[in-house]
């Protein structure tokens, strides 16, 4: 194997299991310590990488989209918040969407007790959660997204138009009132903006941390919001800017 070759199987396989330990490493390339000690210190001058006690870990980029696990307990409090305020808008019988991501997944965990209920969901970690409850669960078939636990589905591979969508909920990494929401991976987008799209209602789940932000892949206009529900940090200006608009502004303060 070509020392670039070499490199990028480092580079994917952190992608995968964010830290590898030196061992884990000479065994998968099958190389010796000093060959990829060298690799190693090419990638962390280039950085790419960071070395920790025993082994390295990729380094997190400044910008773009926070791993699923950061985003996970970040906010937790907030989310948790919106989580339960969704919760209110799902009825018994409804047949609804649970998107992929950190503020969705924690709706999944005040639905439990709701009667003939069906969650539609490309989302492993709601599947996880709700796997022994009485809840309905269909899951989108795709293609497996490791970093961000979900599935990225397409047309050519699930028909999409066969879900009866009462209520749709999105998550998104920027909101705006010019260009609506955003995010910053195209396949995520193009699962969301189908869901939209059948969805009798749309819900955005969003921390206060998203407005003003505009990201690098538009999924929709807010006029294609029915709500958008987040904490009490949006600020009072914001709120008197959605009074104007179609979308209502639901501030989940308990």
């Amino acid at each position: 194997m070509l020392p670039l070759e070499r490199q990028k199987k480092i580079l994917d396989l952190l992608g995968v299991k964010k830290v590898l330990k030196i061992p884990e490493l000479t065994d998968e390339l099958d190389v010796s310590v000093d060959t990829l000690r060298r690799d190693l210190n090419l990638l962390t001058s280039q950085g790419k990488i960071e070395k920790i006690y025993g082994g390295v870990k990729l380094v997190q980029s400044k910008f773009g989209e926070s791993s699923m696990d950061e985003r996970m307990v970040k906010h937790l409090e907030e989310k948790e918040k919106i989580a339960r305020k969704c919760s209110e808008f799902i009825n018994d019988g409804d047949c609804i969407y649970l998107d992929s991501g950190s503020t969705t997944y924690q709706i999944a965990k005040y639905i439990k007790q709701k009667k003939k209920l069906t969650v539609v969901t490309n989302s492993i970690p709601v599947v996880n959660e709700l796997m022994n409850s009485e809840v309905e669960m269909v899951m989108i078939g795709g293609k497996i997204r490791r970093d961000e636990r979900s599935v990225i589905a397409y047309e050519y591979l699930f028909n999409f138009h066969e879900l009866n969508i009462r209520k749709a909920f999105i998550c998104c990494s920027g909101i705006t009132i010019e260009k609506g929401i955003s995010d910053y991976n195209l396949e995520e987008a193009i699962t969301r903006k189908k869901i939209i799209e059948l969805a009798s209602e749309v819900y955005v789940a969003a921390d206060s941390t998203k407005f003003g932000k505009d990201v690098t892949i538009v999924i929709a206009p807010l006029d294609r919001i029915d709500a958008i529900v987040t904490d009490p940090g949006a600020e009072a200006g914001l709120i008197q800017k959605f009074k104007k608009l179609r979308t209502s502004l639901v501030i989940a303060d308990s």
